[in-house]
């Protein structure tokens, strides 16, 4: 098959960018039919249930549509075109209650799970870091998962308010606990700030999972830390996790959780880019909130690190093929 016949996004010269309906990157909608003809689906998680701070996450996915808009068709620096190495669209939004925890658990997980089954890597945009645990849910085949993780927190707490055990706080844990998510073969990188107890990463330090603090990784070399978070995954299957609030705030202000002290956006995009190469089954972009955005400016950032995140799936597709197609696929 030529990339002529892959889904394309529309022409910025022809359509300008702030014309048209908003997609993810400009890409075709895709109905949820037609499963067999993708390699990866594009989707928006507008859910925010788990949120134990400030609310917004929900609008997030229809923000980052409007400022993946400012995406072009090629990596500047990888020169990876996704487009052109595999079949992407946007799948639309999963329609999910606000206020029912167990429901939006359940929906996220069948919709991920069927395109799991189809043999398509999700690219995810939330939404509270919640909706995480569900696509692990949707999409650990029998074996835990690894997982390169880019956050100020390590969202391993146990429970909030009183035993509330899912929220944006907790998804991790329960990723060890249900055997979704192998610790041994996680890294968290950029975890920061005041915590609520002295033994809050007890969990992530007694299972085995590799948290790099921001402190550390400002004093390493980038690309050490990188040799590191790929060693720990190895060749097994890896998911990566990118919560803006890793950055400073003053890069990402729309989030519900900020920590002073975090990455710049360059340092960010460095990380990822070093994940090339990495047997990834899929990844997402969460806790951009616009109700406390300046300008758009984190939804830009969601939108760009979207935008890192399509180019190493696209190459993992590339190189590693499509994921095997489940009988069970609809």
């Amino acid at each position: 098959m030529t990339s002529s016949t892959y889904p394309q996004p529309e022409d910025a010269a022809q359509i300008p960018r702030y014309a048209g309906l908003p997609t993810f990157m400009r890409l075709p909608m895709w109905s949820m039919d037609r499963l067999s003809e993708l390699d990866i689906a594009l989707l928006g998680i507008p859910w925010d249930a788990g949120t134990t701070n400030r609310a917004g996450a929900r609008h997030g996915p229809r923000e980052v549509r409007n400022q993946s808009s400012l995406m072009r068709r090629v990596h500047h620096v990888s020169h990876i075109a996704p487009y052109d190495l595999a079949r992407v669209a946007d799948v639309g939004d999963i329609p999910l209650a606000p206020m029912d925890v167990q429901a939006g658990l359940d929906s996220i997980d069948a919709f991920v799970s069927r395109l799991n089954k189809a043999g398509v890597r999700p690219l995810s945009v939330g939404g509270d870091h919640l909706i995480t645990l569900p696509v692990f849910r949707g999409i650990a085949r029998g074996e835990p998962l690894g997982m390169v993780h880019f956050d100020a927190h390590s969202d391993t707490n146990d429970s909030y308010f009183g035993g509330q055990r899912y929220t944006h706080g907790t998804p991790f844990r329960r990723a060890v606990e249900e055997g979704l998510l192998d610790p041994k073969r996680t890294v968290q990188i950029g975890i920061r700030g005041s915590i609520y107890d002295a033994e809050d990463l007890a969990f992530a330090r007694d299972t085995g999972i590799h948290v790099i603090f921001m402190e550390e990784f400002a004093r390493r070399d980038m690309d050490d830390v990188i040799a590191q978070a790929r060693d720990i995954v190895g060749d097994g299957p890896t998911y990566v996790s990118f919560d803006v609030d890793c950055l400073d705030p003053c890069y990402a202000p729309g989030t519900g959780t900020p920590e002073i002290g975090g990455m710049t956006t360059l340092q960010a995009q460095h990380m990822v880019r070093g994940l090339q190469g990495l047997n990834l089954v899929g990844a997402d972009v969460v806790e951009v909130s616009p109700p406390f955005d300046l300008g758009g400016a984190t939804s830009l950032v969601g939108a760009t690190m979207a935008f890192e995140l399509l180019c190493l799936l696209a190459d993992a597709h590339a190189t590693r093929g499509r994921l095997p197609v489940l009988e069970a696929a609809a």
